[in-house]
């Protein structure tokens, strides 16, 4: 018996491994969600240097940096610069058993590492349990994976790495070459329309305002949403991150105080409505056709 007729046998043993999977790689999306971004910012610096200062970009090129990627250096407190230890970053637990302070300097952590690491595991678990002991289920946690680092990226920079974007749409135009979540057509239609929808709604905005009530990594994101689910799936997923987005921009004005006219990222709430329509997006979808009059 190999390990996938033990995951056929018992799928609860198939769940759980999977949830403590999802967990490791919740902390590793910690390090995505916090590194990717100054990445992302110093890859600009560089290049906005070298074309406005060539000759001060190749002196700083000579000069040996220090390397910082999504591996290197090893995670360390932004206190004191203590060095996380294995022990220390044991997914969830370790946070309780330090009860969430830094071991070394006793500085607060923030309890959005746990809640990354518990969403991350959960929702991974979920599709484990939904689609059981098959290639669905691998590729659906990729695409929870993508969403979650998204949702977080967003929410902290307003922005929405192509890095990520770009790989998720085209994953989704290859897994369903074979139909897995959608067919080939729906899913290259899904993939235009829906970066055309939101390109679409951009620049009415601006014509009429003359403001940018969005970037342009959403119409990205929506476009890699249409190319997993369907296109069938886009109506669906605007209006649920709409719904979401008025909620959750209600909620900050009345218990925090935010101003009415301050900026929110689109992103987490289309990555919600992507994470809801992709296990129950056909039964939403039925149900709403249901309730419209003939």
């Amino acid at each position: 018996m190999d390990v996938f007729d033990a995951f056929r046998a018992e799928p609860w043993f198939f769940v759980g491994t999977v949830l403590v999977i999802g967990m490791m790689v919740g902390s590793f999306l910690n390090v995505v969600i916090h590194r990717l971004p100054k990445m992302m910012e110093s890859d600009w610096r560089q290049q906005c240097m070298e074309f406005l200062h060539p000759e001060e970009a190749g002196k700083a090129a000579e000069t040996p940096q220090p390397r910082y990627n999504l591996f290197v250096p090893r995670s360390a407190c932004p206190g004191c610069g203590h060095r996380i230890s294995a022990i220390e970053n044991v997914p969830v637990a370790s946070y309780m058993f330090l009860r969430g302070k830094c071991s070394a300097c006793k500085v607060s952590i923030s309890i959005r590492y746990p809640i990354v690491e518990m969403l991350t595991g959960l929702a991974s678990a979920y599709a484990a349990w939904r689609f059981g002991v098959t290639g669905t289920t691998a590729f659906a946690i990729l695409y929870i994976w993508a969403l979650v680092a998204l949702t977080f990226i967003d929410a902290d920079t307003t922005l929405l790495p192509d890095d990520i974007t770009l790989p998720l749409l085209w994953l989704g135009l290859l897994v369903n070459l074979g139909g897995m979540f959608t067919d080939a057509r729906s899913a290259v239609v899904g993939a235009v329309a829906g970066y055309l929808i939101l390109w679409a709604v951009y620049w009415g905005f601006k014509l009429l305002t003359g403001k940018e009530g969005m970037g342009y990594g959403d119409f990205k994101l929506l476009a890699a949403i249409g190319a997993w689910l369907g296109w069938q799936m886009l109506p669906l997923v605007i209006l649920l991150s709409a719904v979401v987005g008025t909620i959750v921009g209600i909620a900050g004005i009345l218990l925090q105080g935010r101003e009415r006219g301050a900026k929110l990222p689109f992103g987490p709430y289309l990555a919600a409505a992507g994470f809801i329509a992709l296990f129950w997006g056909q039964r939403l979808n039925l149900w709403y056709l249901g309730r419209i009059p003939t």
